[in-house]
């Protein structure tokens, strides 16, 4: 195990160049007191690692100074050619450097491995879009995804829900979800969301931005994602539910939704159970839970249940009259 650590952390100071003793051990998952033993085993086998001081300090290579490591497990050859974003590169007007690349790694690795590489591309496939909807393919998006990666400033006319304006974004990162492609930007000092479908023109400035040190995209999604649903689902209403209802809310609700229900009180002598679930506006949620049917009533709050009965009435007069 010592022995794969320290390989992780001499290929982490070779795509990192300087690293904390602190990174290292939260990456490796061992104590600071073990990562400097770690260096000092380092040195001794003859790497040129040395430290710096002071608030930028950490860890380095000198300078120049690289280490052939070819020693892929199969299970790691493999999982290269498991990673599936042919298509996502592609959008990005990668796809060419993706094909090229998986190409020499195939030619670098030993016969034994490379059969099995060559089979994980066959059996397993990445399709991010949903069931019944089609990935964006956003005219602009190879020029944002080169900004992105080149740390250009851009203009861009966006259609938001509210109106369309004229912003100068420094774009941080680009996010697929669902098959649909988000930007995270920064706008003076605030970085929001942008949906890059609804972005009507793009210009690719000249100027160049600094990131901020410390943006993580991947945290940054996940927070913006927990602050929507939280906004979305802002109200909780109380219902009734019968068991037949209670197997179908899995297909109904939102994951988030799920995970918030709550049980109150005991099941009825019909298996009926009150509960309560994080809903959204009226309208939306009345939309949304009468797709239960009868296997649901609302109980509160007051408006939510006027807006189904409101709902289900003009459902029952349009049905009684005889279709034309």
């Amino acid at each position: 195990m010592r022995a794969s650590r320290l390989l992780s952390i001499l290929i982490t100071l070779q795509a990192k160049g300087r690293v904390t003793a602190r990174q290292l051990a939260d990456e490796c998952q061992v104590s600071v007191r073990t990562i400097y033993r770690d260096m000092d085993a380092l040195s001794s086998a003859g790497i040129p690692v040395y430290s710096e001081r002071g608030v930028e300090g950490g860890y380095l290579l000198v300078d120049g100074h690289r280490t052939q490591l070819n020693g892929l497990s199969g299970d790691e050859a493999e999982a290269l050619f498991m990673l599936g974003l042919a298509g996502q590169a592609a959008d990005l007007g990668l796809g060419s450097a993706v094909s090229d690349a998986q190409l020499k790694l195939l030619a670098a690795l030993p016969a034994a491995q490379r059969s099995g590489a060559e089979r994980m591309s066959n059996r397993f496939h990445l399709d991010a879009p949903a069931w019944f909807s089609e990935a964006d393919q956003p005219p602009y998006l190879a020029a944002l995804a080169d900004a992105v990666r080149n740390q250009h400033k851009i203009r861009v006319r966006y259609r938001s829900w509210k109106a369309e304006n004229v912003r100068v974004i420094a774009p941080l990162g680009l996010v697929q979800k669902s098959g649909q492609w988000y930007l995270a930007g920064q706008v003076e000092e605030d970085v929001r969301t942008y949906r890059v479908a609804r972005m009507l023109e793009l210009e690719v400035l000249s100027e160049h931005f600094t990131r901020p040190p410390d943006f993580n995209l991947p945290v940054y999604w996940q927070q913006s994602l927990q602050r929507m649903e939280d906004d979305l689902y802002n109200q909780t209403a109380l219902v009734k539910i019968s068991p037949q209802g209670r197997r179908w809310l899995k297909a109904f609700l939102s994951p988030y939704q799920l995970q918030r229900c709550i049980d109150i009180g005991e099941p009825d002598c019909q298996g009926w159970q009150q509960m309560q679930i994080p809903v959204g506006s009226v309208f939306h949620s009345a939309s949304e839970l009468l797709r239960l049917g009868a296997e649901l009533e609302v109980l509160a709050p007051e408006a939510l249940r006027t807006q189904m009965q409101q709902m289900t009435m003009a459902l029952a007069k349009l049905y009684s009259c005889p279709g034309t």
